[in-house]
């Protein structure tokens, strides 16, 4: 079975993906039989992000080749243009701002915890001392003082 999906390059920690045609026995970054476009998430600036051939998936799509789930997604944002790449960005920068809010609210309420123990330990504490005070305070009012 043929199939369009992405082969990573690049260096470590930038990645630099390739859309391919392969026949889906072939590795992940191995053999391919055309190379169809590129898409580089580390991308900025003015840098093309992503390219397409669209021809060249139609057809391969006509002659039955599948696309994996991700370069499907990266198709569709192709065809909806700048606009959309854009629209994405934003999208995709909202949610990392989301999930860094929740990170934060999470901290905050670890935080807040942990104060509200070591207040009610120090609380504890103090209502131990004070009653141990009254023990020895009536056990020596109860003794005579030896003459």
């Amino acid at each position: 079975m043929v199939v369009i999906r992405l082969s990573r390059g690049g260096s470590k920690k930038t990645p630099f993906l390739n859309l391919v045609v392969a026949d889906s026995r072939n590795r992940r970054d191995g053999r391919f039989i055309e190379r169809v476009g590129f898409y580089n998430p580390s991308a900025s600036g003015q840098a093309e992000a992503l390219r397409v051939d669209q021809e060249r998936v139609n057809y391969w799509t006509g002659v039955g080749a599948q696309l994996s789930d991700t370069v499907k997604r990266l198709v569709k944002l192709h065809a909806a243009g700048p606009e959309g790449m854009a629209k994405a960005k934003a999208k995709d920068e909202a949610k990392a701002e989301a999930a860094k809010a929740k990170i934060a609210a999470a901290e905050a309420a670890k935080v807040k915890a942990a104060a509200e123990a070591a207040e009610a330990e120090a609380k504890a504490e103090a209502e131990a001392k004070a009653a141990e005070a009254e023990a020895t305070a009536a056990d020596s009012a109860e003794t005579p003082a030896a003459e």
